[in-house]
């Protein structure tokens, strides 16, 4: 499908569901002026804004919601993703939070189970070349265009109505899992191949007094055996990593400046608009230098890919990862997940193989979710005790995560099981929150309510 087609299929799921919406906007409906939207799609379960928050005791729920944590953190992490489609319906419904407070401590469990992910991978060396595991190319031009589109998104989850969500997780997380599901078919099927050539290969080397003469495959030199502090040295990037940094704090800042003027204000808007060439510099500084070097190298008939993707950086396609991003980033603000639902599998689209596609995805998942869970804890919108306990889960499960399914895939030679992994946490998402929105706006059309587009200076 490629980048051109991804960016086409979001855009008709975007398009098809808020033209819809236009048209059920005009029927008559029995408003509810109270009703509240929340900033990860969905209202409160209760007419009102009431916050609920369980005490953290040992009980079936925190054991089960222990369980589900855990294992959510573990895959998500792994396919890059984060998992927040699974916690917010567990938190809400297993637990008993509200749905405003679910979507905070979600936040707060990926951005631990990334924290730990990323991590471990820079204690891990790259499978094929001797670059970081880390892209931290393919980080700058995504981050800014992600954070920008989270922003966005967190607005319209307020404009937006409950069913058009629901519809939107529906559409573009079926999409996406069943996209990323074919291509780790096509991923196995190209490794069957190449195992099968491999064992072919050792069983010819290993026969007594034979020698290859005239083959196609050249030798395999042993890679440099290196310590694990050498590995991390060499995986850490401090002037790139700055950058990214120096970015969470100016959209840290700006959200922060926000909570203190009235929405709609004029202050409000210069705060909104401030973002854009906080995001645009960082994004531009880094898709001319990679336009620039992709040019050079094709002048030079050098082949070799600037970084991990193996597309063409023209400015073509410069500009629809731009777009990517911020749709990535909206959908991430609109159903309170970090984005990686759409990163993780645009990264495979553009070429990125799966080891890098999931630690440069959960390295850039790590700034937005840490973003949130900071305005959150200055908006005291989760308890502290239970953001703690379901952290220190998190961090364990993504480690541990990571951990056992790279030596899956090392031992299986089989890293098409990372791109099942992020299709099936993508899939159980769109079920989770598929079902608990079709029943909600189910009960509201029995109800009458109203089912057309909110305002944002009314919240």
């Amino acid at each position: 499908m490629g980048i051109k087609g991804f960016l086409i299929y979001l855009l008709t799921g975007f398009s098809a569901a808020i033209l819809t919406t236009f048209f059920l906007s005009n029927q008559k409906h029995n408003s509810h002026p109270f009703l509240t939207q929340q900033s990860n799609g969905f209202p409160d379960p209760q007419i009102t804004s009431v916050r609920i928050w369980p005490e953290l005791e040992f009980n079936w729920r925190s054991v089960l919601a222990t369980v589900i944590g855990f294992l959510g953190s573990a895959f998500g992490t792994v396919g890059g993703v984060g998992g927040g489609g699974i916690f917010v319906p567990m938190l809400n419904l297993i637990v008993g939070f509200d749905t405003k407070s679910a979507a905070a401590l979600s936040k707060c469990m990926i951005m631990g189970a990334s924290a730990s992910s990323v991590w471990y991978n820079l204690r891990v060396p790259h499978p094929t070349r001797e670059v970081p595991i880390l892209d931290y190319e393919l980080a700058l031009l995504f981050q800014p265009m992600l954070m920008l589109g989270i922003t966005i998104g967190v607005a319209l989850s307020i404009v937006f109505p409950y069913w058009l969500i629901t519809i939107l997780i529906i559409v573009l997380f079926v999409g996406t899992s069943s996209r990323s599901f074919f291509k780790g078919i096509e991923m196995w099927r190209q490794e069957t191949i190449m195992n099968k050539e491999m064992e072919v290969r050792a069983a010819l080397s290993n026969s007594n007094d034979q020698v290859i003469m005239g083959g196609d495959y050249e030798p395999l030199l042993p890679r440099k055996a290196r310590s694990g502090w050498e590995i991390l040295r060499f995986n850490i990037r401090l002037k790139r990593i700055l950058v990214l940094v120096l970015v969470w704090v100016v959209f840290l800042l700006l959200q922060a400046f926000k909570t203190n003027v009235a929405v709609c204000s004029p202050g409000y808007w210069v705060l909104n608009i401030l973002q854009l060439p906080a995001a645009l510099s960082v994004y531009l500084y880094e898709a001319i230098k990679l336009y620039r070097e992709c040019k050079n190298r094709k002048l030079c008939g050098n082949t070799e890919t600037v970084c991990e993707a193996s597309i063409d950086w023209s400015v073509l396609n410069l500009l629809l990862c731009a777009l990517c991003g911020i749709l990535g980033g909206t959908v991430g603000g609109l159903l309170g997940s970090g984005g990686g639902f759409i990163l993780g599998p645009l990264l495979l689209e553009i070429g990125v193989i799966p080891q890098v596609a999931s630690a440069t995805a959960t390295f850039v998942m790590m700034f937005s979710s840490s973003l949130s869970v900071v305005e959150f804890y200055f908006l005291h919108r989760f308890p502290i005790p239970y953001a703690l306990y379901l952290i220190s889960v998190s961090v364990m499960a993504g480690f541990w995560g990571q951990c056992l399914i790279r030596k899956i895939v090392i031992v299986l030679k089989r890293a098409s099981l990372i791109v099942f992994i992020l299709s099936a946490v993508i899939f159980a998402s769109a079920v989770t929150m598929g079902i608990i929105g079709v029943e909600k706006s189910i009960s509201m059309i029995k109800q009458h309510e109203y089912m057309g587009f909110l305002s944002l200076c009314d919240e």
